[in-house]
């Protein structure tokens, strides 16, 4: 069945939890199996803090994400001999800040680099300044600050990464890069508990059917031209939807209201997905149906939702058979999709597995997924010059060495 990471914490502070497991390896080391998150260096302090920036499109937010590690836990795991798994106290990832700002443009308009750059500068100073007074966290107990390299638009991208390389001067912390869709995945995991599902990750920027392996987030298939979110967000300019809260959320709401189903081209090739014909398609022959009362905007938007996310629905499955998983994971921003999850979850069910998905706090850019992200490198060893955090806007999920993960 579906699960949504429901929070039951006060609204300023979010705790994600999740279980480990141990065993002895007879004195060669200990990993951590449930999660498939390993055990941290045990010369990290009792709780660290860690502070995020994303800005790599619309949206520009800042995160502060807590460790809490259990002192001694990990030297009385390693002098127990016992053969077969080891039960322990959850340690504790907790969002403490979370706050971020949205670009809208008018409706039948999209973003521009420059805009959003302007935008993102605005506002990326008053939102580590309200990060820190909710967290109530000052900047000498931050361990470290994290931010996007990539991919995304050039412009925010810069704007941000100077703001956190400022940050790292000034107050003398080391500072992590972060590759955005590995950012999502992580925090995909830890939300949601999922140890090693086949990952579907749909967004504005990228659409990608992912699978860990041998360190790197593998890349199954992908779209071979435009992504799944900006196929909907141009499909909703030309109807002149609001982009207030997003377009995709717009074209959903509208598309519960669609009672006929349009046919539009179904492009998969192998792998692969392909959006940009399909998009031509509705443009051009949607519209004389639209203008000759043939059909409604619902019902377009309702064919578009269908045929795109049975696509998706398809490359997803042969990936979960070609790995044997039977747990799917989606994330990104149009990953908040309802009808997207229950496509999923038909198609889940029948293979006797589960859909793992969360709601807009999560799916959605965020500066909490790149401080998790960040905490996972940091804690494993990863150290960054500062000349490392040269914004690109083209870095691939599996560009990525996966310190983290066994």
């Amino acid at each position: 069945m579906r699960r949504h990471f429901q929070c039951t914490e006060p609204r300023r502070q979010h705790h994600i939890s999740f279980e480990r497991r141990w065993m002895d390896s007879g004195g060669e080391g200990i990993s951590g199996i449930e999660g498939n998150l390993p055990l941290p260096r045990e010369d990290l302090l009792p709780s660290q803090y860690f502070l995020g920036i994303e800005g790599s499109a619309n949206k520009v937010g800042v995160g502060i994400v807590k460790y809490k590690l259990e002192r001694g836990a990990l030297a009385a795991v390693k002098h127990m001999a016992r053969t077969k798994w080891n039960d322990r106290e959850e340690d504790q990832y907790i969002i403490l800040a979370n706050p971020r700002k949205t670009y809208i443009p008018p409706p039948g308009q999209g973003f521009l680099p420059r805009d959003t750059a302007w935008h993102h500068q605005q506002h990326i100073v008053g939102l580590i300044q309200l990060a820190l007074a909710e967290a109530e966290v000052t900047s000498d107990q931050v361990t470290c600050i994290c931010v996007t390299k990539g991919p995304g638009m050039g412009g925010p991208l810069r704007s941000c990464a100077v703001a956190a390389r400022v940050l790292a001067r000034l107050w003398k912390k080391p500072i992590v890069p972060v590759n955005h869709c590995v950012a999502h995945v992580e925090m995909g995991r830890v939300a949601t508990k999922a140890a090693d599902p086949v990952v579907l990750y749909v967004s504005g920027g990228n659409t990608q059917v992912i699978a860990y392996s041998m360190r790197r987030y593998r890349i199954f298939g992908e779209t071979i031209d435009i992504a799944v979110g900006n196929c909907l967000d141009r499909f909703a300019r030309l109807l002149n939807l609001s982009n207030d809260p997003s377009p995709g959320y717009n074209i959903e709401q509208l598309a519960k209201k669609g009672r006929q189903y349009v046919a539009l081209p179904y492009v998969v090739k192998g792998m692969d997905v392909s959006f940009a014909g399909l998009l031509s398609f509705i443009e051009k022959e949607g519209l004389v149906k639209l203008e000759s009362n043939m059909c409604t905007a619902a019902d377009l938007c309702f064919s578009l939702q269908e045929t795109i996310f049975a696509m998706l629905v398809e490359i997803t499955e042969r990936a979960m058979a070609h790995c044997g998983q039977r747990q799917v994971l989606i994330v990104g921003g149009v990953g908040c999709n309802r009808r997207l999850q229950e496509m999923m979850e038909a198609m889940a069910d029948e293979r006797g597995g589960s859909v793992c998905a969360m709601d807009h706090r999560y799916c959605i850019d965020n500066g909490g997924m790149i401080a998790q992200a960040g905490a996972f490198a940091h804690q494993y060893g990863a150290s960054f010059a500062l000349s490392d955090t040269a914004c690109t806007q083209r870095f691939r999920t599996d560009a990525v060495e996966v310190l983290w993960r066994p």
